[in-house]
């Protein structure tokens, strides 16, 4: 079985759409995923994700199946007496808050449970079991049991909730994947199952955030929602002041 995590194509956020680069993204994305032998596409219900999804679809001749959990994550922690995104704070205040770096002890941080993100994170992750129990794999522990099979499952989302997910089928703290990775936009996170005892698997990832596709038709890749590299440079989080998903 293989998980194909796929970051929204280059967004328009005002307009709901995506970029006229954005859909040039997703175009030559659907040329890279029309050979990945994709069984089931799932999206996100907001437009960037299912507009990236689409041209995918249409190739391979695939219905896209929307789920709302897919959905940009909506999970806050309460910050300076204020709700705010859990993956875009400084570094000098996450690193100092115990726990955060185990997923097993995330609950030893008031931060991170200050407001309703936890719950947030196991709304994602249940449905993402339930969808993964549905294609034969059953959850127990950080192991999946079942009749595993050949399906590619192609899920059409945003970055947080794809750290989210990343976090859950790798037992990594997703503070560390929100705080310390970046997906590109149309980027491709691949994981694959590894199966040692008959019935009994794990999923491990091959790649991260793949932009071949961008690269073998000279496409720039995008920094949408990255930071400037250094201090007052040119970027669209130094511009917009926060880091969009």
């Amino acid at each position: 079985m293989r998980i194909l995590l796929i970051r929204h194509a280059e967004p328009d956020y005002p307009n709901n759409t995506l970029t006229p680069k954005g859909f040039v993204e997703a175009d030559f994305l659907s040329e890279k995923l029309q050979h990945s032998k994709i069984t089931h596409i799932y999206s996100s219900p907001l437009n960037r994700a299912f507009l990236t999804a689409k041209p995918t679809a249409q190739k391979i001749n695939k219905e896209i199946t929307v789920c709302d959990w897919l959905t940009e994550f909506e999970g806050k922690v309460i910050l300076n007496d204020e709700k705010r995104i859990p993956w875009n704070m400084l570094p000098r205040i996450w690193q100092n808050e115990e726990g955060i770096f185990d997923i097993h002890t995330l609950e030893k941080s008031s931060l991170y449970t200050s407001s309703d993100m936890l719950l947030k994170y196991e709304y994602v992750t249940e449905n993402l079991d339930k969808l993964l129990e549905n294609h034969g794999a059953k959850r127990e522990n950080i192991i999946y049991k079942g009749e595993n099979n050949n399906d590619t499952i192609a899920l059409f989302c945003h970055f947080a909730v794809g750290m989210v997910i990343a976090s859950h089928l790798t037992g990594i703290s997703p503070v560390l994947l929100w705080q310390t990775m970046f997906l590109p936009t149309s980027s491709v996170t691949e994981f694959i199952t590894e199966e040692r005892v008959k019935g009994e698997f794990v999923f491990k990832c091959k790649q991260m955030g793949d932009t071949s596709h961008l690269y073998a038709k000279n496409e720039p890749v995008s920094n949408s929602g990255l930071y400037s590299e250094f201090f007052g440079g040119e970027g669209e989080g130094a511009q917009v002041g926060f880091v969009r998903k």
